[in-house]
């Protein structure tokens, strides 16, 4: 089969790979589309964890080509939707019920061959059935809108609050979705490329701000007088790390969503995290939050429709990864049967 392996940074392959018998609790897929976001750019990269050799892509869905003997919940036929991150189960996280803190968590298209090909061997425990009429790009949404939900839910977003979003990819217009839907009374975009700013407008954006233009914090606090209620980190970047922090009211609350690169580090004053009695949370992946994202986008309560989305055959993955890198689209696509 054709894959698109990661050898090592800056070494990305499309070649050819055997495939291995299944075991008896595995499930085959033939990978109908997989989504490449920011960590795979990073990855390739080498400035985000992985395990190379391996098949990247963990944003995937397909239909299910073949079964394990042991696999009674799907059969060939069925469109599944694969959730990449998978847990031990006994160490002392999986224990407490956080999985996704697992000691020992493994990632299809991490560590494990992942979406960016024909086909991918999946566990059968991290297959989700789909309807049959969802269609595959709206497939590949699935895995980052699980991973924004669970954002949501430590984001505590109460009905009427004035909610900051710091990013306009394809994460902070999910957030903007999302944090409506929470019931956020008023929600303030902040975003430097004009077609990204246009699609938060066009979702329902109260406010959207060119921080090339406005300085967002006198412009935040001028609106609110207090300061935000939420503010969302959804860049992945330093300088909107920092700002988040100077964005939240007394009591407030400053989420790092975004994957800001390993090493680097912004400045805090604890005296004013002290003094403004300010909670700050780490969002990370998306524990027990699959079924709900299907459940938003076969409902349409996450919208996609205005979202630009770039398709890719499989060979084309290196323009796909650039496209993504230079924020010339809201969602590379790759469809690997084309």
């Amino acid at each position: 089969m054709k894959v698109a392996q990661f050898e090592k940074p800056h070494i990305l392959n499309v070649t050819t790979k055997p495939l291995r018998m299944l075991r008896q609790d595995e499930v085959l897929v033939k990978v109908e589309a997989c989504g490449i976001c920011g960590t795979d750019v990073h990855i390739v990269e080498g400035a985000s964890r992985s395990s190379p050799p391996v098949v990247i892509g963990h944003e995937f869905a397909g239909v299910v080509e073949d079964v394990g003997r042991g696999v009674m919940e799907v059969a060939a036929g069925q469109r599944v939707a694969v959730d990449p991150n998978i847990s031990c189960a006994s160490c002392f996280f999986c224990r407490r019920g956080i999985v996704h803190l697992c000691s020992d968590l493994r990632a299809l298209g991490v560590d494990l061959d992942g979406g960016m090909a024909e086909y991918c061997i999946v566990p059968a425990k991290q297959i989700h059935t789909l309807p049959q009429n969802m269609p595959a790009e709206v497939c590949a949404f699935i895995e980052p809108v699980s991973c924004a939900i669970h954002g949501i839910d430590l984001a505590n977003i109460r009905v009427g609050d004035t909610v900051v979003i710091l990013g306009g990819g394809t994460i902070g217009l999910i957030m903007l979705q999302l944090a409506r839907d929470a019931g956020a009374a008023r929600i303030i975009l902040v975003e430097p490329l004009q077609y990204k700013r246009a699609l938060a407008s066009q979702l329902d954006a109260d406010i959207v701000l060119d921080p090339n233009v406005s300085d967002v914090k006198t412009t935040v606090h001028e609106l609110t007088q207090v300061g935000a209620d939420v503010v969302i980190e959804c860049a992945g970047k330093v300088e909107t790390a920092q700002l988040a922090l100077e964005l939240a009211r007394r009591g407030g609350l400053v989420e790092f969503f975004g994957v800001c690169p390993i090493g680097e580090n912004i400045s805090v004053e604890p005296n004013k995290i002290y003094f403004k009695e300010m909670t700050i949370v780490g969002s990370y992946v998306n524990p027990h939050t699959f079924a709900r994202s299907i459940g938003m986008l076969q409902s349409h309560k996450v919208r996609l429709d205005e979202f630009l989305v770039h398709r890719f055959p499989l060979d084309g993955v290196h323009e796909a990864l650039q496209f993504q890198r230079e924020g010339r689209t809201i969602k590379s696509v790759l469809l690997p049967g084309q």
